[in-house]
């Protein structure tokens, strides 16, 4: 009678030839793993299936079973750590094989950030300005009526105040300033060294219009100076001298009479067209000429709104005089790179800011 130990010989056999011909197709760690599951699992192993069928054979049969079960299931497992090992290192080498750096290449040069147009031209004017001796003044972008109106000659009631288009805050009658005029009637407030000023005020300004040459939100930078025999003759030379450093002394500057409430002549400035050197193109409407700022000599009711405020002559409108002047940042960085659209300095498109110098 036979007591089954031949017949689990030939099974465990079998099992190790099954075992040898699977681990060779192996190729990776999830192959592995189902591999060693299939064979060595606590659960459903094929050797753990074996290792449970030993109770049916007798003392001698059981203990030369358990030896050759044992020495399967150490083989086994001996062939899996193997295997894991070879597929680490398969792997470990892959990557470094991807991973490899040739140092005799050349070095990739990372892109570099670059300044925006309108802050490369805000620098600009105010390096004109600081060689010429001006103070940069830096005033608030919320105002108050007084500051950025009432000073500058225009009461509740006047018709200038319509152009302005402003955007008032809910409470404490608080609104967005509308020019950094307002900026100059501070500085003369509180000014270190009265009467005489000398101080540009760039700077954010809000109004209520958007289409292709107006934004609600865009910048300006706004002279004063003020002293004793200062003339329009004073005004024109600077004027000259400042827009031949920004865009070439070949450009002429012509001056046009105009109104502005808190300056008194008012005078339009325009210059020679950059784009077309005169001749008469799109970006000029043909006239040869591109309006770039305005100006004029300040008018005597802001030296009185001032001295009002101080309660005290400070600025004697008798005694002393100045000019003021203004342009929009956004209108200089058009003129000087031919773009018609305002609009493409704040859509933050790097195909547009790219083609600026860096």
């Amino acid at each position: 009678m036979s007591d089954g130990s031949g017949e689990l010989k030939d099974k465990v056999r079998a099992l190790r030839a099954e075992f040898d011909r699977e681990i060779k197709a192996v190729r990776d760690s999830s192959a592995l793993q189902a591999l060693r599951d299939r064979y060595v699992g606590r659960k459903a192993g094929a050797v753990t299936a074996l290792m449970k069928t030993l109770g049916a054979l007798t003392a001698e049969a059981r203990r030369q079973a358990g030896q050759d079960l044992n020495r399967l299931k150490d083989e086994v497992e001996q062939a899996l750590e193997t295997a894991k090992a070879s597929l680490e290192s398969n792997l470990k080498e892959g990557r470094l094989a991807r991973e490899r750096v040739d140092i005799t290449l050349p070095g990739r040069i990372p892109p570099y950030g670059r300044r925006h147009p309108l802050t490369a031209a805000r620098e600009d004017l105010e390096d004109i300005f600081l060689a010429m001796g001006y103070e940069i003044f830096d005033g608030p972008e919320v105002e108050d009526d007084y500051h950025c109106f009432e000073a500058l000659n225009m009461p509740p009631d006047h018709p200038a105040r319509d152009m302005q288009d402003t955007f008032y805050l809910a409470e404490g009658g608080l609104l967005l300033r509308t020019h950094t005029s307002s900026g100059q009637i501070r500085y003369m407030l509180n000014n270190p060294h009265p009467p005489d000023v000398r101080i540009i005020c760039p700077g954010k300004v809000y109004r209520r219009d958007d289409d292709i040459t107006h934004s609600p939100m865009f910048q300006q930078i706004e002279g004063l100076v003020v002293g004793k025999g200062i003339t329009l003759g004073d005004l024109k030379g600077t004027i000259e001298a400042f827009l031949h450093a920004l865009f070439g002394a070949q450009f002429p500057v012509r001056f046009r009479p105009s109104y502005f409430p808190y300056t008194e002549p008012s005078v339009e400035v325009d210059l020679g067209c950059v784009v077309c050197g005169g001749k008469g193109c799109r970006v000029c409407k043909q006239t040869g000429w591109l309006e770039i700022m305005g100006s004029g000599m300040v008018h005597p009711a802001v030296f009185e709104a001032v001295n009002a405020r101080l309660g005290r002559v400070v600025y004697d409108p008798e005694e002393v005089t100045g000019f003021a002047f203004g342009l929009g940042i956004e209108r200089v960085a058009m003129v000087r790179h031919g773009i018609d659209n305002i609009r493409l300095f704040y859509e933050s498109d790097l195909r547009f800011l790219e083609q600026f110098p860096g």
